[in-house]
């Protein structure tokens, strides 16, 4: 099932013309599902615009179209066979690469991996190495995703350890020896990189947690001092009532006539 079109991003009102006319052909390729190098020739002319914010707006309406698409996409060939499935995810992942969505872009392309993988033990053909994941976990740690870096790291490990590297010639393997201490060191600054970033998360909430109490303790010395001046106020008037009732009671009676 399609996405309700009312769901859609409008065209963008800055867009010309002829760049509109593109925007909406586009559209019309994804909405046929007609994943090929044709439909990504006409994104990549859509995103042709000599004005930076007319640029701007035109990228965050593909962005926001192309991601509502996807998980429509995926949803439908989630029982078609594997090639297809790697060759919609590849589809995506260039055209969110084109689009400047790196988000998007690498989660796509580490789905596409793990499919991969996973369907490898009967389809030999599918295996990732370890120079994949390697590249893959690169991107990953550049642009923030440490714990994906990290996993991609491991794979890459075990894709090594999956081939017999004692049947190597010895060149070969002091080559591995090195990849492999290149891809432990990415790991761990991945690793310490998400141990860095759950800190300052802990750190933030540490601090909010306080603001918060700050702001509760003055609200609640405020209303304590605020009660506690009506109290005095109210008393000091009750007092000065009493002493007048007291003053009256003293004043001798005089009649007059």
């Amino acid at each position: 099932m399609h996405p309700n079109p009312k769901s859609q991003p409008p065209i963008p009102s800055r867009m010309s013309e002829s760049v509109s006319q593109q925007f909406s052909l586009f559209r019309s390729q994804i909405k046929s599902r007609r994943f090929d190098d044709g439909t990504l020739r006409i994104l990549e002319s859509v995103l042709v615009s000599k004005d930076v914010r007319s640029f701007l707006e035109v990228r965050s309406s593909l962005r926001e179209f192309m991601r509502s698409e996807s998980l429509s996409v995926i949803r439908e060939i989630a029982e078609k066979n594997v090639e297809h499935k790697i060759l919609i995810l590849d589809f995506f992942v260039r055209a969110f690469a084109l689009a400047g969505d790196v988000e998007s872009c690498l989660a796509l392309r580490y789905e596409a991996l793990v499919l991969r993988e996973l369907k490898s033990t009967s389809y030999q053909w599918l295996q990732v190495s370890h120079i994949e994941w390697l590249t893959f976990a690169e991107q990953a740690l550049d642009n923030g995703f440490y714990s994906v870096a990290a996993k991609a790291c491991e794979n890459a490990l075990l894709s090594l350890q999956m081939n017999d590297i004692a049947e190597h010639r010895a060149d070969e393997l002091s080559g591995n020896v090195q990849i492999i201490e290149k891809i432990k060191r990415l790991k761990d600054v991945a690793l310490a990189s998400v141990v860095s970033l759950s800190v300052q998360a802990q750190a933030t909430e540490h601090l909010k947690k306080k603001n918060q109490k700050s702001k509760k303790n003055f609200l609640f010395n405020k209303g304590a001092h605020c009660l506690a001046s009506t109290l005095f106020t109210s008393g000091i008037k009750k007092q000065n009532a009493r002493k007048l009732l007291e003053h009256q009671r003293l004043q001798p009676f005089t009649y007059q006539s």
